[in-house]
């Protein structure tokens, strides 16, 4: 990957996202970046950052419209990084894997895969394959994304993949016996809970196992914070609009820290530095003993591929 921009941990202004002054900022020139669910909301000030910078950035979207309406905002703003645009149902595996497809037939390598889609808190709904939505989306369509990318990523010598989690996986619980809630009644938030400790579990998983291979691809993990976007649309209008959330260039702070920041290692995970995570300027957060338990991310791991029926081969 081309060198990132040494990022400013002091930064006060959110509209320069995570870059350094101008000045101080080398170019992304030639960096391939894809980014999910970039059609608003962190995705989108992600993206735009990015193409900022120089990157050539694609936006892997479920709705076709928005994305393209997107690219065409970013486009406006820097006309040299116009970018492409990918079609990406996460609730359907046939659409992760031809995206993938069509995107490894247009760029050999991949130096930056930012995992940012999701649903939050929605009504009980099943993906094509019929999982639990929230942890089908958020989770084990990311899972079978990166899976299908990670010869791309291999193949960049300074990758990185970001995993973008909540502080919401410190309320979840993975029940593997009723993974997709099809027993128990069903609670929307408690699903949103595992399905982001799920991230979490992938994200450590994948950087051991990483390591373990001796591979220079880097797994990191950011959260947002409480920000006020579209993925909150199911909660209450107290919620969204509550004096504590931020907006989503500054909620998109974390996640350019963990794509950006030289320093940024491996197994990493970064949100806001105030009020217990919820606002502030992005630093190093801590995640719940449950997202470090090894055993439960072997195993949400192999869950995982089976579900998907993906192998995540890491070649040594």
């Amino acid at each position: 990957m081309v060198p990132a921009p040494a990022i400013d941990p002091h930064l006060t202004n959110p509209t320069r996202a995570a870059a350094a002054p101008d000045d101080a900022t080398p170019s992304l020139r030639d960096a391939v970046v894809l980014v999910t669910g970039a059609n608003s909301g962190i995705g989108f000030e992600t993206a735009k950052e990015l193409a900022r910078l120089g990157a050539q950035v694609a936006l892997a979207c479920r709705n076709g419209d928005a994305a393209q309406e997107a690219a065409a905002r970013i486009n406006a703003q820097h006309p040299a990084h116009a970018p492409t645009v990918y079609a990406l149902d996460l609730a359907r595996l046939d659409s992760v894997r031809d995206c993938a497809r069509r995107f490894a037939d247009d760029h050999p390598q991949l130096d930056l895969l930012i995992n940012n889609a999701g649903v939050m808190i929605p009504p009980l709904g099943r993906t094509q394959e019929g999982f639990e939505l929230q942890m089908g989306v958020n989770h084990l369509g990311h899972f079978a994304l990166t899976a299908h990318l990670f010869p791309l990523l291999a193949r960049a010598p300074q990758s990185r993949v970001v995993t973008v989690a909540s502080l919401a996986h410190r309320l979840g619980r993975i029940d593997f016996d009723d993974l997709h809630w099809e027993r128990r009644k069903y609670k929307r938030s408690a699903a949103y809970g595992a399905s982001k400790l799920a991230n979490l579990l992938f994200a450590f998983e994948l950087d051991r196992r990483l390591r373990r291979a001796n591979s220079p691809v880097r797994s990191v993990a950011a959260h947002p914070g409480w920000t006020a976007t579209p993925l909150m649309r199911h909660a209450s209008p107290i919620s969204f609009f509550g004096a504590l959330a931020m907006k989503p260039p500054q909620g998109a702070l974390p996640t350019l820290h963990a794509a950006l920041h030289p320093a940024a290692n491996g197994g990493d995970y970064f949100g806001p530095n105030k009020l217990w995570g919820l606002r502030g300027k992005p630093g190093p957060s801590t995640a719940s003993d449950d997202a470090h338990d090894e055993a439960l991310a072997a195993r949400m791991w192999q869950v995982s591929e089976a579900l998907t029926h993906t192998a995540f081969a890491i070649p040594q």
